[in-house]
């Protein structure tokens, strides 16, 4: 008998409606990627802000990386439902606070607290599903679960679009509420644990750590050299931060009783070949979804809509894969199912380093159609193997910790890359000598379409020449990061 639900039980709970439930919460968090994403031009032509432009992505990914683990492990001792309910309770929050943000400083802080909502949605929904469905079952009903960030991907650009230029871009948090609030209802109502009562220590103190690592390296990534120089005393503080937090997470981890994430599942080649794939997948997501729209509209010059349009490729090639992957992982097995969805992500991956305003949407369409296929096919594979090689006890916190690579992947991708794109853009500004009249904000005049007709031929030049050039650079990071994928795939135990 396995601890929380067993055989048994298993055969009595309303499996299809736990899975619908389930499926609602994932979408949640999943459709933030593509909906706020194709809804930022227009936020931040509101609130202003170009230069914090990724710190609302940042901010959600942050805390969301950073509680990951913690409700991984309170799920494994206190069971998956509560700590459900709680996690889509604070996403609630959180939207409801977004959409009611009258400045760009409001909005961040609202992300930070949908963000630890975030951290309980995914992980605990993947876990649920391992733990009502047997390992035959799993790597089906798995395709499905990830194809929810597909099917988010196809309505989440559509419905941005339609808010930002039919409505307000407000909605686009408050329309969470309604879906939340059927998610918990329906966990509550169909999902019983048998759970018994433990009392384990919790790691809050490698909690603390990982947030102050990451939130510093963030920081260094998104305005280093932007917003704090590089060769300044506040830029070494921050550096020796991380450095100091990396090393009391890895001490912690080492002595505490009950570790936020236990080494010991890394031992296994297949999970921390996955967890590592992930970060970059993670930070490969991240890039695209974040930065195409601002591509799309503020170099090729087309509507929200038709940017939406462009991230929507990626959400039919994402559950289609996830749905393939299903039935691959049966027949050839985990290493050479994210094999394939390695070299779709280096297709897809190319497709943006060769992006020019001249090859117009359908060439971007079409390279995030391959970046869909490969998530679709990775994800699916990595999460499956994982839940197959590890017990119930573990399955939460294992679960969780690849949960967390992706999750800090892309927090850190969201930094980084828009690091890079900031730094281009006042590396252009300050090479045309307009540094003191445009500053890296000016580029909010791009992705408005009332105030670009207010800026001179000169100046809307060089802003659109910084940005395509510092896009330009984004995507030349994200064919690094997929070759690397596929590198590290390849290191994936043949025998399963």
């Amino acid at each position: 008998m396995e601890a929380g639900i067993n055989r048994q039980s298993k055969k009595e709970l309303k499996r299809p409606l736990i899975l619908a439930s389930v499926m609602l919460g994932m979408f949640l968090s999943a459709i933030e990627a593509t909906i706020v994403a194709t809804a930022m031009p227009s936020i931040v032509a509101d609130l202003g802000g170009f230069s914090s432009y990724s710190w609302v992505f940042s901010a959600y990914l942050l805390t969301n990386a950073s509680t990951v683990l913690i409700f991984g492990k309170l799920s494994d001792i206190f069971g998956r439902k509560p700590i459900f309910v709680i996690g889509v309770l604070l996403f609630l929050l959180g939207s409801t606070l977004s959409g009611f943000s009258i400045t760009m400083v409001m909005l961040i802080i609202s992300r930070c607290i949908q963000g630890f909502g975030a951290g309980a949605l995914m992980t605990i929904a993947t876990t649920i599903v391992g733990d009502i469905y047997s390992k035959e079952e799993r790597a089906k009903i798995q395709g499905y679960l990830s194809s929810v960030w597909g099917i988010s991907a196809v309505t989440g650009p559509l419905l941005g679009g339609f808010f930002v230029d039919a409505l307000n871009w407000r909605y686009v948090f408050w329309m969470n509420i309604p879906l939340g609030l059927l998610a918990v209802l329906g966990i509550i109502l169909f999902l019983h644990e048998d759970i018994e009562k433990q009392k384990k220590p919790i790691d809050y103190a490698g909690a603390v750590w990982i947030i102050i690592a990451v939130s510093s390296l963030m920081l260094i990534l998104v305005e280093g050299g932007v917003g704090i120089a590089w060769n300044s005393s506040f830029m070494i503080l921050l550096i020796g931060v991380v450095i100091f937090g990396a090393i009391m997470f890895l001490y912690q981890e080492k002595r505490a009783l009950e570790p936020m994430m236990p080494f010991s599942i890394w031992k296994y080649r297949i999970i921390s070949v996955a967890n590592l794939t992930s970060l970059t997948t993670g930070m490969i997501l991240m890039g695209v979804s974040s930065y195409l729209p601002a591509f799309v509209q503020g170099v090729m010059g087309q509507t929200a809509t038709v940017a939406g349009f462009t991230l929507t490729t990626m959400s039919i090639g994402w559950p289609v894969a996830s749905t393939i992957a299903g039935r691959l992982l049966l027949v050839i097995g985990f290493r050479n199912t994210s094999l394939i969805g390695g070299v779709a992500l280096v297709i897809g991956s190319f497709f943006f380093f060769t992006l020019s305003p001249d090859k117009g949407p359908v060439w971007a369409g079409i390279g995030s159609f391959f970046v869909g296929v490969g998530m679709g096919l990775t994800t699916t594979s990595f999460i499956v193997a994982i839940q197959s090689t590890i017990g119930w006890e573990v399955r939460g916190i294992a679960t969780a910790a690849n949960m967390f690579m992706r999750s800090l992947g892309s927090a850190l991708g969201a930094a980084m890359l828009g690091g890079l794109l900031n730094g281009q853009i006042k590396t252009y500004i300050e090479n045309n000598g307009l540094e003191k009249s445009v500053s890296v904000d000016s580029a909010n005049s791009l992705l408005d379409p009332n105030l670009n007709t207010t800026l001179s031929d000169d100046v809307r030049l060089v802003l659109q020449e910084g940005l395509t050039a510092g896009l330009h650079v984004v995507y030349v990071g994200l064919l690094i990061l997929a070759t690397i994928s596929l590198i590290l795939i390849l290191f994936m135990p043949k025998h399963e």
